[in-house]
């Protein structure tokens, strides 16, 4: 392959709805580009894209897949994302490294919930966008409808810039507003004829030519004086417009066509060679200090890696974008993340499986290598002399969805958390983690599908059977008033015996005010606790009641009950620890003895201190269509959530809630069964709060329960 220079490059990210085509769309792209010389299709499971098992199985896309077309001098990098909304980490690298997002629509369905979820992020990120509207040759297909849903919901921007004569099981013919001609397309697809306009669509087409002149127009000044001046622009004039409308986001261009019989997809490739901006035409991306990237080829390299998959008897493949700089085949480069140098011995253009080798790779182009050492998804590889430098990293979206795993036979455990971590260095949204706390091992993704693929594979691709069972929740325990007890240890068996007796009163902690004990404070030691909030431990002995080496045992003994909360085995917090009397054995007494009689004395006064248990509570924040915002808000006062606000963002309102973790188990599975797949919603961790007492008691007869069936 030659090398394409920067300005020879357009990288374009197909996204939108599950069941849109954009696999479909790809396929054909690459057919006319010359990549494969025989399409394939998804049913036929022998498409470019969608190649893995999980895929073939699902017949839906569950990673993005990287492919590149050739066509008229250019290279175009493709990039396939899934549709669902649980593969949305996906979505956002793919459109991280492109430069012009494709939302292809269904003309059946027109605008889906799957489009609206993609457009907040094309709109976060600020991309330029063109709309595809596919699969116009179907029966139930309606141009007008999908049009006026793509104008309703994004706004007149949107402009036809190509619409149907024929929409339906007829199809075969477009009329193209840009080249103001219509295409008529054999009926196996392929090179379409081409046709003056009929006179009855001639007033139609005008009107949609004058739309899009106007806007490509009042994209740039000089274009504005020739449009004044002339009343109109020349095909060349308004390829340029429109290439700057694009960029700037003032126009979104509507086409068409079917890409299941390849009736526009050979136009489609040459209007983003021709109309869709290169990488030194838009916005620069920038490294972590905010300084624009310059697409210069002169300077040293900087290139971001946004995806890692691991193929059959290549091993682990790394895909990147070069921001700045340029890549040659067996360079050595430095991860500015982990400080090491990684050789870069194959340069590689992907379409799926099928690999092109690659002498040399350009600012704004995207490559794959293999086997590097130590770099993963959001590592920056650069020159020596810009080591220091790191692209703007992916940002990911948090999980929303959590379970617990294990494997059903013990002895793969090991190998189930090895796998986790393979799983997740290819997909950064699917979250592991070993809770001691809990003791379980917590697996975190975008929703319950996300997580069910996750099991997939592990159990048909690595043979380790596991199972899913919900989380326990990380309790809190506290206490909510002074209380004291006394603990003596004594125990003799023959010689030596162990003798430890401690009194003790403990308090609740309150930020600001650690002294607050009516004993004098010969010592004090406050603790910042791993899991949240304090231990102040004071050693208040006079008269050498207890020789000051026990206070280390009796603070270990603390120590380990506050890691096992008496109330329902929970981390204890925010507790003062008067250690104020008690007594030795001038040869029994030794550190077991206190450590033992500090943990039984600590334990008894707790109960006696107004113990409460705390519940981690979330921000949550619910993004639902206006009609159903009365049923998402039934649902979130029945999981006990605090209403903070709701604020109106276009057809949607933002639901803003405090909401007990507890309650949150499974939501995003019925959130999506209330709305019909149409609202999102993310989480993060706020505080903690005392449950109720109905709440508490329900968790107290829980935990007992659950010693029972222990013992």
């Amino acid at each position: 392959m030659k090398v394409y220079q920067t300005n020879e490059l357009k990288n374009i990210a197909l996204v939108g709805g599950a069941k849109a085509g954009k696999t479909t769309l790809a396929e054909a792209m690459l057919f006319e580009g010359g990549v494969i010389n025989r399409r394939g299709s998804v049913d036929d499971k022998n498409a470019v894209s969608d190649y893995r098992e999980i895929e073939l199985e699902r017949q839906a896309s569950v990673y993005s897949t990287v492919m590149y077309a050739e066509h008229n001098g250019y290279k175009v990098n493709i990039i396939d994302a899934p549709g669902f909304d649980d593969f949305i980490g996906e979505v956002v690298s793919a459109l991280k490294v492109s430069d012009t997002a494709v939302m292809v629509i269904n003309a059946q369905n027109g605008v889906e919930v799957g489009t609206e979820i993609t457009w907040r992020q094309v709109s976060r990120l600020q991309k330029p966008a063109v709309f595809m509207i596919n699969q116009v040759e179907h029966e139930k297909a309606n141009f007008d409808e999908a049009v006026r849903q793509v104008k309703s919901q994004f706004g007149d921007k949107a402009l036809i810039a190509q619409y149907p004569v024929n929409p339906g099981q007829d199809f075969d013919s477009v009329v193209d507003v840009l080249k103001m001609k219509m295409y008529k397309f054999p009926a196996e697809g392929g090179k379409p004829e081409e046709l003056d306009i009929p006179d009855a669509e001639a007033d139609k087409a005008e009107e949609y030519r004058n739309a899009i002149i106007e806007a490509a127009a009042e994209s740039d000044e000089a274009l504005m004086e020739v449009f004044f001046e002339n009343g109109t622009l020349t095909e060349e004039e308004l390829a340029k417009g429109i290439n700057q409308g694009i960029a700037t986001r003032t126009m979104y261009p509507i086409m068409c066509g079917s890409a299941k019989h390849n009736q526009g997809a050979g136009r489609f490739l040459e209007f983003v060679t021709v109309n869709l901006p290169s990488p030194n035409e838009v916005e620069p991306e920038k490294d972590t200090e905010g300084n624009a990237f310059t697409m210069d080829q002169g300077k040293d390299t900087v290139a971001l890696v946004f995806k890692t998959s691991v193929e059959p008897h290549l091993g682990e493949m790394s895909f990147f974008r070069v921001y700045e700089g340029s890549i040659a085949e067996s360079v050595d480069l430095v991860n500015s993340h982990t400080e090491t140098k990684e050789r870069l011995s194959q340069l590689f253009a992907v379409a799926g499986k099928n690999r092109q080798k690659l002498e040399k790779v350009m600012p704004g182009d995207i490559a794959a290598t293999i086997k590097l050492k130590d770099t993963k998804t959001n590592h920056t590889l650069t020159s020596q002399k810009n080591q220091e430098v790191r692209a703007e990293p992916i940002a990911f979206p948090n999980p929303n969805f959590r379970m617990a795993i294990r494997a059903k036979n013990s002895s793969d455990e090991e190998k189930m958390g090895t796998v986790l971590k393979e799983m997740y260095n290819i997909d950064p949204t699917l979250r592991y983690e070993q809770s001691k706390e809990l003791k379980q091992m917590l697996v975190s993704g975008q929703g319950e599908m996300h997580l069910n693929v996750a099991k997939w594979i592990l159990e048909n691709i690595h043979k380790v059977e596991v199972e899913f069972v919900s989380p326990k929740i990380p309790y809190r325990e506290t206490i909510t008033k002074p209380a004291k007890a006394s603990y003596r240890h004594k125990k003799q068996s023959g010689g030596s015996g162990q003798f430890g007796e401690v009194y003790m009163m403990i308090e609740p902690y309150e930020e600001d005010k650690p002294n607050q004990t009516e004993f004098p404070v010969r010592k004090q030691e406050v603790h910042d606790l791993d899991w949240g909030g304090k231990l102040v431990f004071n050693n208040c002995i006079v008269g050498g009641s207890i020789d000051a080496r026990f206070m280390p045992a009796i603070m270990k003994g603390i120590m380990e009950k506050i890691e096992e909360g008496p109330l329902t085995g929970s981390y204890a917090r925010d507790i003062i620890v008067n250690v104020y009397d008690g007594k030795m054995h001038p040869v029994d007494s030794n550190e077991i003895s206190f450590k033992l009689a500090g943990r039984h004395a600590f334990k008894d006064a707790f109960r006696d201190a107004g113990p409460k248990i705390m519940e981690p509570v979330y921000d949550v924040e619910v993004m639902v269509p206006e009609e159903k915002m009365g049923d998402v808000m039934t649902d979130l006062q029945g999981r006990r959530a605090l209403i903070m606000g709701m604020e109106s963002e276009g057809n949607y309102q933002r639901i803003k809630a405090k909401v007990p973790l507890a309650e949150m188990n499974r939501y995003s599975t019925t959130l999506s069964s209330i709305t019909s797949g149409r609202a999102t919603y993310g989480m993060q961790f706020a505080e903690y709060q005392q449950v109720p007492m109905d709440v508490q008691d329900q968790l107290l007869k829980a935990y007992e329960e659950e010693q029972k069936e222990e013992e």
